[in-house]
């Protein structure tokens, strides 16, 4: 098995990189924070498909965890990450140090997220987005991408990174793509490998909630259609944090339906905080 090329360094990255576009590659980009999983890979076979060479970053970024056991305990399974690449043509792999990503002369200025951070995540983790976009910005400037590929199972984190795009002029094309799902429906995650297999189980009725949403939301309003999910989901055995429905480019509370409305869920199975979101109409 031949491991695909690894980099801890930004600079020896950015020379690699420099040479591949002056020979006329397109770069594409897929950032992670590892425990990769067939989600993560969805991406990485897409952006292989659309680019000449693709870099995988894999970085826990501690700016963006509001609670430190939950960083603690985010799992870290580099050599196992670097198998499941080591199929993908064209892939290289960017596994820096927190230095390297926030080096001492960081430019990075916080940046205005117009509101699109102080709603649902951004309620019960203050600062989390903040420390989203730093970290994107910075592999951005390291990585320097044509593409940047991005999971709509964070549909907030993926809003607020097109914003970051587009409030700054970054010379670069997000492509969103398709959340991946379990056979019972649960939305694929990290985190899902501290859930046991009951867990496992009792977390499909997010999925489910959202499911029973699509179908029953015709002859409701938004607001009815919010009670009738909190309900349905209260069947289960999680913890419901928020269930919203929302506009899909403000991320605001809708009261009328609009085409794109999406319904965001985050929830907790024991200690494991799970979110995910499904577009109802």
């Amino acid at each position: 098995m031949n491991l695909p090329l690894t980099f801890s360094c930004a600079s020896d990255l950015r020379k690699f990189l420099e040479a591949e576009r002056i020979s006329g590659k397109g770069i594409g980009f897929v950032p992670t924070m590892g425990a990769l999983h067939e989600g993560h890979l969805d991406l990485v076979r897409i952006a292989v498909e659309e680019n000449d060479r693709v870099v995988v970053s894999i970085f826990v970024n501690p700016t963006q965890f509001n609670n430190s056991i939950d960083l603690e305990k985010y799992p870290r399974t580099l050599d196992k990450d670097l198998q499941l690449l080591a199929d993908l043509p064209k892939v290289i792999v960017f596994h820096p140090t927190k230095d390297e990503v926030y080096p001492e002369d960081d430019k990075f200025q916080p940046i205005d997220l117009n509101g699109l951070d102080e709603v649902m995540e951004g309620t019960f983790r203050p600062g989390h987005f903040q420390g989203v976009v730093h970290v994107v910005h910075n592999l951005f400037q390291i990585v320097e991408p044509d593409n940047a590929y991005f999971g709509l199972k964070d549909y907030q984190q993926l809003a607020i990174i097109k914003w970051m795009v587009k409030k700054l002029n970054l010379r670069v094309s997000i492509v969103e793509c398709e959340t991946r799902r379990e056979s019972s429906g649960l939305a694929l995650s990290s985190r899902n490998l501290r859930l046991n297999q009951k867990e496992k189980e009792d977390s499909t009725i997010i999925y489910s909630t959202l499911k029973y949403l699509q179908s029953n939301y015709k002859d409701l309003s938004p607001l009815e259609a919010k009670h009738e999910a909190i309900a349905f989901f209260n069947r289960g055995k999680l913890e419901l944090e928020y269930l919203e429905i929302v506009d899909p480019v403000t991320l605001k509370q809708i009261v009328s339906w609009k085409d794109g409305a999406v319904c965001c869920i985050a929830a907790y199975c024991g200690e494991v905080r799970l979110i995910d979101n499904m577009i109802i109409c």
